[in-house]
C-alpha cells in the first residue's frame, strides 16, 4: 500500500549542476544532499528541506515539460515569494484554486514549480 511520496524527480540538461545548486540551495534555501556514489557518477542534484526531496537527474535530450510540475506547500507565501523575486526567480501568481494562495515559477533550466498555502 501506498504509505507517501518519497520524493520527487525532474529533469535537467548536462553540465547545468551548478545552476541547478544556485536556484535549489541559494534561492529555495534547500540542503544539497550527496548522492550515493554509482548514482553521483550519472551528474544531477539531490535537495533537501525538512520531508521535502527533490531529484534532478540528468537528461541528455532534455526539454522541460510544459505542464509537469511539483506543487511544493508553503507557509508565509508571500514571504516567500517575494524572496525568490529578490533573487531573480520569477513569480506568477494563480488565483485559479479554491481555498489555496499559490504561484508558479520556474528552476534555471525551465523546470516549472507551484507553491501554494491553504488559506
Amino acid at each position: 500500500m501506498l504509505a507517501a511520496v518519497d520524493h520527487v524527480q525532474l529533469a535537467a540538461p548536462p553540465g547545468s549542476e551548478d545552476l541547478l545548486r544556485t536556484y535549489y540551495a541559494g534561492v529555495l534555501g534547500m540542503t544539497e544532499v550527496p548522492k550515493p556514489p554509482v548514482l553521483a557518477a550519472r551528474g544531477g542534484c539531490w535537495f533537501a528541506y525538512g520531508p521535502v526531496l527533490l531529484h534532478l537527474g540528468v537528461e541528455e535530450d532534455f526539454r522541460p515539460a510544459a505542464r509537469a510540475h511539483p506543487g511544493l506547500r508553503v507557509t508565509e507565501i508571500e514571504t516567500f515569494a517575494r524572496r525568490l523575486a529578490e533573487r531573480g526567480a520569477k513569480v506568477v501568481w494563480d488565483e485559479n484554486l479554491p481555498g489555496h494562495k499559490r504561484f508558479y515559477s520556474e528552476d534555471p533550466v525551465g523546470n516549472r514549480l507551484e507553491f501554494l498555502e491553504p488559506v
